[in-house]
């Protein structure tokens, strides 16, 4: 009788969360049309979650998200002007790929800058060190070294 109270409970306690779990059914006519719109809801990042698309979030503005992706789809729109309006909707943030723009050449430039930048520091530093040890002694350092290995010599 104990075990079946505790079960009772269990269930009481997690019915809120079940009921919270819901799944979201789009009907598509077209397997293309459902490819597009996993496509778009796996490129497509969410506002509010760190670095999750909207096709795996839980988040109500996610689920709106897939819904006005779906609401597009159905009324014929590309990709690319379902992409343009979630992009005006909320901004650059939601392309996990940013477009090469003006404003994000920087965002594209930047790492290749910075390897080209290391790759010829280290190249000016390889002949920098190659010059410096490749430097014949003067006369008069030559006679000095001569006197301090002779002066080896003698001990």
């Amino acid at each position: 009788m104990a075990r079946l109270i505790r079960a009772l409970l269990m269930l009481a306690l997690l019915a809120p969360a079940l009921a919270q779990a819901a799944i979201e059914v789009r009907e598509f006519d077209d397997p293309v049309m459902r490819d597009r719109f996993e496509s778009l809801t796996a490129t497509l990042r969410c506002p509010k979650c760190q670095n999750q698309a909207i096709g795996d979030s839980d988040s109500p503005i996610a689920g709106d998200m897939r819904k006005r992706v779906y609401q597009q789809l159905q009324a014929g729109r590309s990709d690319k002007e379902i992409l343009d309006f979630m992009v005006s909707r909320f901004g650059d943030y939601v392309l996990y790929n940013p477009r090469l723009e003006g404003r994000t050449l920087l965002l594209w430039g930047l790492p290749a800058g910075l390897i080209l930048g290391g790759g010829l520091l280290v190249a000016w530093l390889v002949r920098a060190r190659r010059r410096a040890s490749a430097r014949t002694l003067s006369d008069e350092e030559r006679a000095r070294l001569d006197a301090l290995l002779e002066r080896e010599d003698d001990r």
